[in-house]
């Protein structure tokens, strides 16, 4: 038996009985003084997959942010609101000290037959191993030295025409890619808006989703490798940004796509 990895063991989601699960929160996930906004939708996601029915896969997660969890013990409460034969609407709560921290919402849904096109395209980029990986160890946040990374574009506080940023980003202990994986992953590259700014700031997500087009691991894809990431942003007001984000398999296969809500403010 393979010996979980170090983001398997976090996510980790252990039934108590009537929607109960207990997690633990680590503070390797950890951005600043709370965890990453991804960490926190992954450990949510895990939970409410264990209530889903086998065969009904995620493809849409909401998480609002209500407050900065701790380190240590929390539960997730999850409730299958309706579920039908082939798609359940789930949520959940992430408890700590008897109050609610986040919460969540999830359609899981069985593929089925239907018309089907597919116009996504994959953004030019060189392979990674034309790339040069830097020392993830080195950056100014702790989630990310859990990642490997290889930029592409987009180098923080550049003062950039556009709030654009990619890169192949891959899991430091190698693992399949889930849907789990992918909710963290788009939410751990730095945000979008630090490009296009000349000093550092802080992002702190409001409301995050995730959208999930096809069943993870992609048959034919269950290999661990590189995948590309891109977020970009549109434009900055009253302290609040909009950006969008895509992760792509190596092939050109579009695996998740996210949009989320958050602040921008200085640095107290």
């Amino acid at each position: 038996m393979t010996e979980p990895t170090d983001f398997q063991r976090d996510t980790a989601a252990e039934p108590l009985g009537e929607g109960r699960y207990r997690v633990a929160l680590n503070d390797r996930w950890w951005i600043g003084p709370g965890p990453n906004g991804g960490y926190v939708a992954a450990l949510m996601l895990e939970a409410m997959s264990q209530a889903a029915a086998p065969g009904q896969p995620p493809r849409s997660l909401t998480v609002h942010f209500l407050r900065r969890p701790t380190i240590g013990p929390a539960e997730v409460h999850v409730t299958v609101e309706h579920a039908g034969r082939a798609t359940a609407f789930i949520s959940s709560r992430l408890m700590q000290d008897g109050r609610i921290q986040a919460k969540a919402m999830a359609v899981f849904s069985a593929g089925r037959g239907g018309p089907e096109f597919d116009h996504a395209r994959m953004p030019e980029a060189p392979p990674p191993e034309e790339g040069e990986e830097f020392d993830t160890q080195q950056a100014p946040v702790t989630v990310f030295s859990q990642y490997r990374a290889i930029m592409i574009e987009g180098v923080p506080y550049s003062g950039a025409d556009r709030a654009e940023t990619a890169g192949w980003i891959r899991l430091k202990d190698d693992q399949p890619m889930t849907a789990v994986l992918a909710a963290a992953m788009l939410d751990v590259w730095f945000p979008a808006p630090f490009v296009a700014l000349t000093e550092p700031a802080l992002a702190p997500t409001l409301e995050y989703t995730v959208h999930f087009p096809t069943e993870l691991p992609v048959p034919g894809a269950e290999e661990p490798d590189w995948t590309l990431i891109r977020l970009t942003a549109d434009q900055a007001r009253d302290g609040h940004f909009s950006e969008d984000g895509e992760l792509w398999s190596r092939d050109g296969r579009l695996l998740a796509r996210c949009r989320q809500i958050a602040l921008l403010r200085h640095p107290k």
